[in-house]
């Protein structure tokens, strides 16, 4: 296991000396493990491959910032992905607003998008996406390093600069928080179905 870690240790170390052939062997290595959690946060392929993408151009970036633990760039990588996605939806989010400040006289929208979501999605998957996506993003960190990936908490907190005592209580409070919107959610949904009585 040690030598698996050295290897890569190695290989990122001449990564970050500007290896091309080191960087993409550990793009091999990773790339399905990111585009998998890409995945659980965008739901759709073609967007989880354009975040994958996004994730190991700032790698190459900013090889100087990418924290390698226990001889593994991976939660870095993870963590990366979080911030990827994070900052995606809110150019969306822009970019929708200024959409709808922009209204054109006589124009339809055009609602295959809409369909589409309501076929890809599910609503139980989105409930927990939408509460996921109003975490803070220290939280979002520690829970997809230590629930989702399931890192121990050494390791995160090595990961994210923090101290161990640290991430104890992000990971408490974020476990608690998520369950609160994801309850939440859930008891709003069917007022909102069935209306007031």
């Amino acid at each position: 296991m040690s030598n698996v870690g050295s290897d890569e240790a190695d290989a990122w170390s001449r990564a970050r000396d500007g290896d091309p052939d080191a960087f993409t062997s550990l793009f091999d290595k990773h790339r399905d493990r990111v585009f998998g959690h890409a995945l659980r946060l965008v739901r759709r392929p073609h967007d989880a491959e354009d975040v994958t993408a996004m994730v190991f151009l700032e790698a190459w970036r900013r090889r100087d910032a990418v924290r390698v633990v226990d001889g593994s760039i991976i939660a870095w990588l993870l963590v990366a992905t979080n911030n990827t996605v994070h900052n995606l939806e809110r150019g969306r989010r822009r970019h929708r607003a200024a959409l709808a400040r922009m209204s054109e006289p006589g124009h339809e929208p055009d609602h295959a998008d809409g369909v589409a979501d309501n076929l890809d999605n599910e609503e139980r998957d989105r409930r927990v996406r939408d509460a996921f996506a109003s975490l803070s993003t220290a939280d979002q960190n520690v829970i997809t390093l230590c629930v989702l990936e399931e890192l121990p908490l050494a390791e995160a907190a090595r990961t994210l600069g923090v101290p161990v005592g640290t991430i104890k209580s992000r990971l408490s409070r974020a476990k608690r928080r998520l369950g609160d919107l994801t309850l939440a959610s859930e008891s709003i949904q069917p007022a909102l179905e069935g209306g007031a009585e």
